[in-house]
């Protein structure tokens, strides 16, 4: 526990608050120790692109489906979109506009531990629910997947996706309120490629050298069953955050790529609950970054690791023509994900990414019309719940009160008071991050006056693209700057660590017309 946090609580103690306790701990049952199978043995799958039953029109259903996720493991039981881990991936191209029927059609009884203590999950509500959110795009209130617009199975929605906005790789998971953590968990995720003609025109890897990776962590019951971790606490099985010990690319437990000696684009989506996952390459070699979660980068990057937060996308060209013979392994700090076999073939030549890949002006800070300072609360009560997350300290039901207008531009400070980083996602809205400045956290909690530790700090290379997921790290002033020039109505900003989100670490906003 941090000096800032323990001062909180001491603050908080004194004035009758809430009492100080130790943060709890959880219980772990005989779960699979899947660190033991073995690695590299089943092909890396690629999702099947969605099949349209009409012009502009697809049907994806939501069902219970037997995976395999390990040559060496028994089926185990997922809820998927379309029958598989990840779900069908959409394929559309900017200014064509389309719909989905999401069709519910999974069991009548969850498989995995319901908090109905939680926001949105009290016991009178059906197990089973579910509604799909299109994170990152760009669409009408009545299609984002508004998380109090569940439906239960034998139930459809139709959503329509304008599709006005740039190329960019967005993916789609359920957001059902109060249980979507279980159903993003269970395998309710897939992707949404948007392309247009600038990407189109740049000389980028394509085809079969466009390989996504969709990257979760997992725990497994000994007979190879999703296991999702409960509490102590009799009734309240909700947990804070949850690190799995199965790694798992595009539906499978460290599974391998075989490439030949050239460039590739890979696509890395962290679909994790709390996971982040820093990615590298076992061999040290480096990497373009050319695009994040709204599209591409002004220039290429040069890395040779990269931090994605839950909801992060990373768009990367590897070049492996001067690596013949040679097994990579892509790695999350010291933990394999996966391995590249490179066939001995004939190389193909050095591949030089472009230069320029797309024009980006930055948001004058001038344009804003409003800046808003919003906090990133942590409340820690054993007694009644193990902790309680917030937006600006308020619950999801309490009133609105994030109203921009739509054609303006604000500022949003997050002010992060709690110890963790939280990867805080805007629907409907893109943003760019300005700077991040450290700050006397434990003066904030006494005065709620702001007193800077250092001066800002402006978002690395790898940052300064559209965005629509930021980190905002403890201890820092994170500022993003947004235009709201898309579509007025409802809409939700949350943090994307699901657990967090499911304890009102969510809230509404709304867009307001011209």
């Amino acid at each position: 526990m941090s000096v800032s946090r323990r001062q909180f609580l001491a603050n908080a103690l004194a004035s009758g608050a809430l009492p100080l306790l130790p943060r709890p701990t959880y219980p772990t049952p005989r779960t699979l120790d899947a660190t033991r199978l073995s690695k590299f043995v089943d092909p890396l799958p690629r999702p099947a692109v969605a099949v349209p039953i009409a012009p502009g029109r697809y049907r994806i259903t939501m069902r219970a489906t037997a995976c395999q996720l390990h040559r060496d493991l028994p089926p185990t039981i997922c809820w998927t979109y379309g029958g598989s881990v990840p779900g069908p991936t959409i394929e559309t191209h900017s200014g064509s506009p389309f719909s989905v029927e999401w069709r519910n059609e999974l069991p009548a009884r969850h498989f995995l531990p319901i908090d109905h203590t939680l926001d949105g999950a009290g016991p009178g509500l059906p197990d089973v629910r579910a509604v799909v959110h299109m994170h990152g795009a760009r669409v009408p209130a009545a299609s984002d997947g508004y998380p109090e617009d569940w439906y239960v199975p034998g139930h459809s929605r139709l959503y329509r996706y304008p599709n006005r906005q740039p190329a960019a790789p967005l993916f789609y998971h359920d957001h059902a309120m109060g249980v979507n953590r279980l159903n993003v968990y269970a395998g309710l995720f897939g992707l949404m490629n948007i392309r247009d003609e600038a990407e189109d025109a740049l000389a980028l890897p394509r085809g079969e050298q466009e390989i996504p990776l969709v990257l979760c962590d997992r725990w497994l019951t000994p007979d190879a069953q999703l296991y999702y971790p409960i509490s102590f606490i009799p009734g309240k099985p909700w947990v804070p955050e949850l690190f799995g010990n199965a790694m798992m690319v595009n539906g499978k437990l460290w599974p391998e790529c075989a490439l030949a000696p050239r460039a590739y684009r890979l696509r890395a989506v962290n679909v994790a609950n709390s996971r982040f996952f820093n990615l590298s390459l076992a061999s040290g070699q480096p990497f373009h970054l050319i695009g994040t979660g709204q599209g591409l980068l002004p220039a290429p990057v040069a890395l040779t690791s990269i931090l994605l937060a839950p909801a992060e996308r990373a768009d990367l060209i590897v070049d492996f023509s001067g690596h013949a013979g040679e097994k990579i392994v892509l790695m999350n700090g010291d933990i394999p994900l996966m391995r590249f076999r490179i066939s001995s073939g004939a190389a193909a030549a050095r591949y030089r990414p472009p230069e320029r890949l797309r024009r980006l002006q930055r948001i004058p800070e001038r344009a804003a019309v409003r800046t808003r300072l919003l906090t990133l609360n942590q409340y820690d009560d054993l007694a009644a719940n193990p902790m309680t997350m917030l937006l600006d300290g308020k619950y999801w039901h309490d009133p609105v009160s994030e109203r921009p207008q739509l054609g303006t531009v604000e500022i949003w400070s997050f002010i992060n008071l709690t110890d963790d980083t939280h990867p805080i996602h805007l629907h409907q809205a893109r943003f760019q991050i300005l700077d991040r400045r450290a700050f006397d956290v434990d003066a904030y909690l006494a005065s709620s006056r702001l007193r800077y530790l250092a001066p800002a700090r402006p978002p690395g290379l790898d940052e300064r693209g559209w965005k629509d997921t930021a980190r905002a790290y403890a201890g820092d002033v994170t500022r993003i700057i947004i235009p709201f020039d898309g579509y007025a109505g409802r809409y939700l900003w949350h943090c994307h660590l699901l657990e967090h989100e499911a304890k009102d670490m969510m809230r509404p906003y709304d867009i307001m017309p011209a």
